[in-house]
């Protein structure tokens, strides 16, 4: 009797890896984002089923992660090693993250991407321009100066208003128009090649994520799919006299007059 009394008072037991502080955790936790699925889907496709069971704990997200970081960029850094080319820069290490963190959202489509990239380097060029410091050195060299300040803001100023216009919203790009304005990167063939970067990682993402089973987009992004409006309850009277009323008939008696 005693034992059974202990074991009705037992805590469940917790999930594996509770006890070190993780555990489970949903795809809607804002640590697992959509990478749970696509976890969950490379796993698949790849047939090994006891990593599946845990797809969702944090330390596989974690080790995917790393991993899916070291291949991604360093693919684009072995063949800017070989091409002496900036096929590597700063800001597409967020894009990156962005392809396999949230791959669904409007930020990370190729569309918004490409187009948020292509703006950021036009912005920057034009504030070089703008501000006569296409042929000075870079800030991290001769440090920043008063053109090389409006030429900053400027860039940035223009990066965020085109993308809003042109509907293409890509965080990573206010990075891209930086390194462009501050001539870390400021030679028109150097641009290009930062621009072709973009698109093979770009490329790369939409291999793994439709290798995943994820729905990810080829180009622009999809659209959400409209909120269901709330249907009335059962016996509720509607506000308006002339809803959810049937038409009067004429043999219908007059209504009634109020005294």
């Amino acid at each position: 009797m005693t034992e059974r009394r202990m074991g009705a008072n037992r805590a469940p037991e917790e999930p594996w890896g509770a006890r070190r502080g993780y555990g489970p955790i949903s795809p809607r936790h804002p640590l697992g984002g959509e990478m749970t699925d696509v976890v969950r889907g490379l796993f698949a496709r790849l047939r090994l089923p006891w990593l599946l069971q845990r797809y969702s704990q944090v330390p596989v997200l974690a080790v995917f992660s790393c991993v899916n970081g070291f291949v991604s960029i360093g693919l684009m850094a072995v063949l800017a090693a070989v091409t002496r080319s900036p096929f590597v820069f700063p800001s597409l290490g967020p894009t990156a993250f962005l392809f396999f963190y949230t791959p669904t959202a409007a930020s990370a489509a190729p569309r918004n991407t490409i187009f948020g990239h292509c703006i950021g380097v036009a912005a920057g060029y034009l504030s070089l321009l703008v501000t006569g410091l296409t042929h000075a050195g870079p800030a991290t060299a001769v440090g920043v100066t008063l053109p090389r300040a409006v030429a900053a803001a400027l860039s940035l100023g223009l990066t965020a208003g085109l993308m809003v216009l042109a509907r293409a919203p890509h965080p990573p790009a206010g990075a891209t128009t930086l390194i462009v304005s501050l001539g870390i990167l400021a030679r028109p063939p150097a641009l290009l090649v930062l621009l072709g970067g973009v698109v093979l990682l770009t490329i790369q993402a939409i291999v793994i994520n439709r290798l995943a089973g994820i729905d990810y987009p080829l180009w622009a992004p999809r659209r959400a799919p409209p909120e269901p409006q709330p249907q009335p309850r059962a016996g509720a009277i509607s506000s308006s006299p002339h809803r959810g009323s049937r038409p009067r008939a004429p043999s219908d008696p007059p209504p009634a007059r109020p005294a």
